[in-house]
């Protein structure tokens, strides 16, 4: 008996419907005709899946198509704001916070810079964020499906607490901590998690990667498969504690000589005002002192790079505030992972990331869209 014999009639009939919604929503404008064709469809069948997806507010006639000889035959597209969600990027001095639609688009956009502290008054002004973006972005409140916060450190597998969190000190903070004053559903996302989530979300074609986050302090994500590959621990990918130096400084974890010591944005922008853009231009320009830095820093980039390469094999992403300026540079620093790379693999291998804005924040906001788009 095949697997179409063993669904039910109510089970064919979602994944006709769900099928129906992700060919709309991939589409830049599809017809009844290119949906029936493309999933065996009758016309039909797609014709009432495409009325009932019309009463509910998410799907939306877009135009015709050209000359057909006859009738003109309507295209479809999604209603792309009938559901949105927020998303924040928490980090010690900034608060980002973004606004996505069902496209995974950001319709808006606010960051101020404000000093992180686990207080009412700082859990307040989150809540005050959230309901500007809303009046600034023109968005409903009912289209809300929920607000994800990306945060430097580690959350359970429930996305609701926080289990390591050095970096900002708030371990064993939780999701009602920081939604005191948020009226949506929350949850909490680990800032390279989220920021890997979108990269991929942009690019579903890549199955499996690691994604390195270059910003004030360095993660990763495993994707395997297109999903976020959490591990046994829930702390995969984590390697902005890869021992580089074993006689190296103490990182913040209490060891010594981790990735995250000599690949943060830090590294390079704490001699220049905290301002990554000025260390590039100071690059740009030749200037000696900020050569030197860069040179260092790729050559420990490298190292890194080349025993996530031993590991995995796979694609490496370098995202974060420093991948976003990598494009220029990305020649040089692959040319110092081959210097170290036992079998010759492509280095073409390591990419710069697309997603360069907001991309914590989007991807924490994605998660419900995702989530959401499971159920249509």
């Amino acid at each position: 008996m095949g697997p179409e014999k063993q669904l039910t009639r109510a089970q064919i009939k979602r994944r006709n419907r769900s099928n129906i919604y992700r060919m709309v929503l991939d589409g830049h404008g599809v017809s009844r005709q290119d949906i029936a064709r493309a999933l065996e469809l009758s016309l039909p069948t797609v014709q009432n899946n495409l009325t009932d997806l019309i009463e509910e507010g998410l799907v939306q006639k877009t135009g015709f198509l050209g000359d057909t000889g006859g009738r003109k035959a309507y295209t479809y597209g999604i209603v792309p704001d009938a559901r949105t969600a927020i998303g924040f990027d928490i980090t010690r001095h900034h608060i980002t916070a973004v606004a996505v639609d069902l496209k995974g688009e950001i319709m808006g956009r606010i960051r101020i810079r404000h000093d992180f502290e686990m207080s009412d008054l700082y859990m307040r002004r989150l809540g005050e964020i959230v309901k500007e973006l809303l009046e600034e972005s023109g968005i409903k409140r009912e289209s809300v499906l929920g607000v994800g916060i990306g945060i430097p450190g580690l959350t359970t597998e429930d996305n609701r607490e926080i289990f390591y969190g050095r970096i900002l000190d708030f371990e064993g903070a939780d999701c009602a901590d920081f939604s005191k004053y948020i009226p949506f559903r929350t949850a909490l996302f680990n800032d390279a998690k989220a920021a890997a989530f979108a990269e991929f979300h942009s690019h579903p074609e890549m199955k499996s990667a690691f994604y390195i986050m270059l910003s004030n302090n360095v993660g990763g994500a495993v994707i395997i498969d297109g999903q976020v590959w959490r591990g046994g621990n829930l702390c995969a990918a984590e390697i902005g504690h890869l021992t580089l130096d074993p006689l190296g400084p103490v990182c913040y974890c209490g060891q010594r000589g981790c990735m995250d010591i000599y690949c943060a944005a830090t590294v390079l922008d704490s001699q220049y005002g905290d301002n990554l853009e000025n260390f590039f231009v100071h690059l740009k320009g030749k200037e000696k002192k900020a050569v030197s830095l860069w040179n260092t820093y790729l050559d420990y980039l490298a190292r890194a790079i080349n025993t996530v390469r031993l590991l995995f094999d796979c694609p490496i992403i370098l995202g974060g505030y420093v991948g976003a300026y990598m494009n220029e540079y990305i020649e040089e620093l692959r040319r110092r992972v081959e210097e170290l790379d036992s079998f010759h693999n492509p280095p073409s291998e390591v990419r710069c990331c697309e997603y360069r804005r907001e991309a914590i924040a989007a991807g924490a906001a994605l998660h419900f869209i995702t989530e959401y788009i499971d159920t249509v």
